[in-house]
């Protein structure tokens, strides 16, 4: 990372690289905690991951001790919120887990893993899903699980923009697929909907919520109230929804965002 002292972070630093930066002393630092430059971060943020990960989201040019005032407020927050995560995951289970469940589909799987030459996820069937190996480490099986996560994603969330593209009387000119950390969705002006495949881990009607959102912004591509009287024509709930899918990363297993 190319920076200019502690007092800014550096600019032209990766939106996907989380950087490990000095916010505590050695005495009580916490490696669980990383911070990440986002290009389209407008202010600080703070996310707490299921296996306990934390993760602090910055603006290009933010100064350290700007970061470190921020993570002193809500480090107590945190450090709670890591703990009850941490229940949740088994040691080891953050990105090889045992057991996968799909809320937008209602489908669950048990997961077994084995060696073999090459890489591969096969759905056995009966709630089953078979992972091979190369590599016998705990890391090695998250590429080949997101390899499968996104073919699950891709058909599944193509067909309900299309059933929610219908109902509302609303095209779009294509569909793109994404593993974003901080957006759901979104809607180019020439009609390309990106959406997030982390999608198959929210409830059916907040992911509709979302369709109709993106959808809407091929009429209104602004958050005007015209745009937000649209929604609500479509999707009359759409305030509950829309802060169901704020707290929705936290649905999100680990093993979508490995390090």
């Amino acid at each position: 990372m190319r920076g200019r002292g502690r007092a800014s972070v550096a600019r032209g630093a990766s939106e996907h690289g989380a950087l490990q930066m000095p916010l505590f002393s050695s005495r009580d630092a916490s490696p669980g905690w990383n911070v990440r430059i986002s290009r389209r971060a407008r202010r600080l943020s703070m996310r707490v991951f299921p296996g306990g990960r934390v993760e602090v989201v910055v603006p290009p040019g933010t100064g350290l001790p700007a970061i470190e005032r921020f993570v002193a407020r809500h480090r107590e927050w945190a450090e709670r919120r890591a703990r009850e995560f941490e229940l949740l995951v088994p040691a080891g289970g953050q990105h090889r887990p045992h057991r996968i469940e799909i809320p937008l589909t209602g489908q669950q799987w048990t997961v077994e893993y084995q060696a073999a030459r090459r890489t591969a996820v096969v759905d056995r069937g009966v709630g089953v899903l078979g992972v091979c190996v190369t590599d016998d480490t705990v890391r090695a099986a998250a590429p080949a699980l997101l390899r499968w996560l996104a073919g699950v994603a891709a058909n599944e969330l193509r067909q309900r923009l299309d059933e929610t593209a219908r109902e509302t009387g609303i095209d779009y000119a294509q569909m793109h697929l994404r593993r974003q950390r901080t957006r759901w969705g979104s809607c180019s002006a020439k009609g390309t909907i990106s959406l997030n495949m982390c999608l198959m881990f929210q409830r059916p009607a907040v992911v509709r919520y979302l369709l109709v959102h993106e959808l809407c912004h091929r009429r209104q591509l602004n958050h005007s109230p015209r745009f937000w009287s649209l929604v609500e024509s479509f999707e009359p709930s759409w305030r509950t929804l829309d802060a169901e899918l704020l707290r929705g990363w936290q649905n999100v297993p680990a093993w979508v965002f490995p390090h």
